[in-house]
């Protein structure tokens, strides 16, 4: 199957630009990316895509095997890169697409050639002295009431997500696009996230990183932050003033300026 139709890539900004690839997070599509989009379309050539099982991907293409671990998503994004043949592309990722872009540099690294962090966690599950932000039993309850309720779970669970109560349009955004994903390829992507333990791929990173936290984010606190730029080396953290786990979304202007300020320097 043609990769460009299977995960539904766009191709939009300079043509002869430095690319910059933008991944969504679980539950999400590519539109969550369009406040960011005109930020960095004049000076780079920007490239969308949905995984499979998300956005507009192609379906059919859908495979809980492979989707079941984070590797699964990773080959998707080298093969989007080698569709495209992208090289030293900056990969911009949100949530566990962090993640993923880090596991696809390393599968991949003649593609990748720095890396953009949007509220990432390498493990959501607290482990010793380590502060993910949830317990192996809030994670249990958070599953099993995707797997039974899928479309009450994202009514309940888009808002504290998103943050900004004072701002309910973003909650009902992001519930929206929950709603619009298949619910069993929606709980292979949730199971897959909350379940991963990517804290030793982070070693591996040889490439510029920013890592993009928020002041305040249930999904991904401020610990978490502070762990991946301590375990990437030379990387560079900067705090977000927003709230909630979606900063392109509630905080466009903070987060399309630390992108770009980082881009500028990698020139």
């Amino acid at each position: 199957m043609d990769v460009v139709r299977r995960n539904n890539v766009t191709v939009t900004g300079n043509p002869d630009g430095p690319v910059v690839v933008l991944a969504h997070g679980s539950g999400c599509d590519q539109n969550m990316w369009r406040l960011t989009v005109p930020a960095l379309a004049r000076d780079h050539r920007v490239v969308l895509f949905d995984y499979v099982g998300s956005g507009r991907a192609e379906p059919s293409a859908f495979s809980e095997e492979r989707y079941a671990s984070l590797d699964g998503y990773a080959q998707d994004v080298v093969e989007v890169c080698q569709a495209l043949d992208l090289r030293d592309a900056v990969f911009v990722g949100h949530s566990v697409s962090a993640m993923i872009g880090v596991l696809a540099a390393d599968a991949a690294p003649e593609r990748i050639g720095a890396l953009v962090m949007v509220a990432p966690s390498p493990r959501y599950i607290d482990d010793d002295a380590y502060r993910g932000g949830f317990t192996a039993s809030d994670i249990d309850e958070l599953l099993e009431s995707l797997e039974s309720n899928y479309l009450g779970w994202s009514a309940a669970m888009a808002p504290v997500i998103m943050g900004n109560a004072d701002r309910p349009e973003l909650g009902e955004e992001l519930e929206n696009s929950f709603c619009a994903t298949d619910p069993e390829m929606a709980r292979v992507f949730a199971r897959t996230t909350f379940l991963s333990d990517s804290r030793d791929d982070l070693k591996k990173v040889r490439v510029p990183t920013l890592v993009l936290e928020c002041n305040d984010d249930v999904i991904a606190p401020r610990e978490v932050g502070a762990f991946v730029h301590d375990a990437i080396a030379g990387s560079t953290l900067v705090t977000l003033e927003a709230t909630g786990h979606c900063p392109h979304l509630s905080a466009p202007a903070a987060t399309n300026a630390a992108i770009t300020e980082f881009l500028a320097a990698l020139r």
